[in-house]
């Protein structure tokens, strides 16, 4: 990582993560950057949201060519990023994950690939489980039918494959494919989407704002790809896990947030009910299931469904996402 003081220069790739309390996990993600970003001109630029595990003061000593932002407060996902954003000086942009690490020359082939295809907007690559196994982090849009598909737990099963479409089940990510939505533990998009489509929706705090950025991507005339340029491995979820069941409120509101910006308020009805009957449902199952039970786990999960059921009402989003 080269410093960045310098205000005419134009990196290659400006890679953005964005942090809350994961100082471990951000250590090996930036020390990924670091070690693995081959020729290629890089910036990185570190959101810290409040954490209180030291993680602003370990990027200023281990990593002082990055550029800090260190908000006294968590400011959410997507108006972090875009503070980042603001002032990312790349040709193009990475958003990657505090809990996820780059492997071999994905950033390298990342690049070329963005360059070699100008009418790819954004782009996501092969991403692993810490135990190597496939990740699913491309999706299709969270429709009505997906979403049933995805509540009833019938978009599990091998067949008939139509049942497997929001998560394109069947499909190891070893050939290239436009997407409906790239998640953004892995996500790169080139400089003139930025100028185009704009930043994430700040409305959204955590979850759904990559969904909406896909989407005014997609209408922009770009495409949005999964190609197969290298992998990276994704913990997952390290600083969502301790919202609790709130995390899943986060997630809902986040959907139903989607669907009243992009398909009104019968359709963000219509899925916040979904979502509801699915939560309710999990919720019934579970305290059954804990009934005489002495697994600690089923309890956890009892109380975990029984907190979302409970404060429901707060994943009805407030506001409409701003951004066009």
């Amino acid at each position: 990582m080269e410093p960045t003081s310098n205000p005419a220069r134009r990196p290659d790739l400006s890679v953005v993560v964005v942090n809350w309390n994961t100082v471990a996990l951000l250590r090996e993600c930036l020390a990924s950057v670091r070690d693995h970003h081959g020729a290629l001109d890089v910036e990185v630029l570190v959101v810290d949201n409040g954490s209180t595990d030291g993680s602003a003061a370990m990027v200023r000593a281990e990593f002082p060519d990055a550029v800090l932002i260190a908000n006294g407060d968590n400011r959410g996902f997507a108006p972090a990023n875009n503070q980042a954003l603001a002032v990312a000086r790349g040709r193009h942009v990475l958003l990657l994950n505090s809990d996820a690490f780059v492997l071999g020359d994905v950033l390298e082939r990342t690049v070329a690939y963005l360059d070699a295809h100008p009418e790819v907007g954004a782009m996501g690559c092969r991403v692993l489980n810490p135990d190597r196994t496939l990740q699913a982090t491309c999706f299709r849009d969270p429709t009505v039918g997906n979403l049933v598909l995805m509540a009833s737990g019938l978009h599990r099963l091998a067949w008939p494959r139509f049942l497997g479409r929001p998560q394109y089940r069947g499909w190891d990510r070893r050939d290239e494919r436009d997407v409906d939505v790239v998640t953004g533990c892995y996500l790169a998009v080139r400089r003139e989407v930025l100028d185009v489509v704009g930043p994430l929706d700040d409305a959204f705090f955590l979850y759904g704002e990559e969904t909406d950025w896909c989407l005014r991507i997609r209408r922009a005339g770009f495409a949005v790809r999964m190609a197969p340029v290298g992998e990276i491995v994704h913990h997952g979820s390290a600083s969502a896990w301790r919202c609790n069941h709130r995390r899943d409120l986060m997630l809902t509101s986040g959907i139903v947030r989607w669907h009243r910006k992009h398909r009104g308020l019968l359709s963000a009805a219509v899925a916040y009910g979904v979502l509801y009957v699915f939560n309710l449902s999990r919720a019934t199952w579970w305290t059954l299931r804990a009934l005489g039970s002495r697994d600690a786990r089923v309890r956890r999960r009892r109380d975990h469904f029984a907190g979302v059921v409970l404060g429901y009402r707060a994943a009805w989003p407030r506001t409409a996402g701003a951004a066009s």
